[in-house]
């Protein structure tokens, strides 16, 4: 098996932009410039958010850690409950684990533009506290919370 290859420097301008919505609330536009130089263990991103949208659904990981700066423009970082205005100079850290959801909201009337930093880890699992869901990104399979459950609910345990 051949080794990986060293990436030669390229400008961020020369990565296209890959636009994306879904409905009137979310969307962006993207730029993968990790994975276009090359990365596949840790995904960097180039995003802006135009005004009344939101970058993702609420979510939190167990596995990856992400980080953001606040490149230019500024919008609503959502972290669990509370809400903090971001602006350009801003940096935030996502531990992975951590049990509080975060998405950027672009309540200004200009385009925030931000770095995103991520790790690609298999085996994460995805909380989407809003919607009640659960992500496997490793099967592709979403599940619907419905109560937490005790370890041993269903088993038959004997006498």
């Amino acid at each position: 098996m051949s080794e990986p290859q060293a990436t030669k420097p390229f400008s961020i301008e020369s990565v296209p932009w890959e636009e994306w919505s879904k409905g009137a609330r979310f969307g962006s536009r993207v730029r993968r410039i990790g994975k276009f130089g090359g990365a596949s263990h840790v995904g960097v991103l180039i995003e802006e958010l135009l005004p009344g949208k939101q970058s993702c659904p609420l979510h939190y990981h167990a596995e990856e850690e992400e980080q953001m700066m606040i490149l230019a423009g500024e919008a609503t970082l959502r972290l669990g409950d509370e809400r903090y205005k971001v602006k350009a100079g801003d940096y935030v850290v996502f531990p992975a684990g951590q049990k509080l959801g975060h998405c950027l909201i672009n309540e200004s009337d200009a385009v925030c533009r931000f770095l995103m930093i991520g790790e690609s880890k298999p085996n994460d699992v995805c909380v989407y506290p809003d919607s009640n869901k659960v992500l496997v990104p490793q099967t592709g399979e979403i599940y619907v919370k419905s109560e937490t459950r005790d370890y041993w609910y269903g088993e038959d345990i004997g006498g």
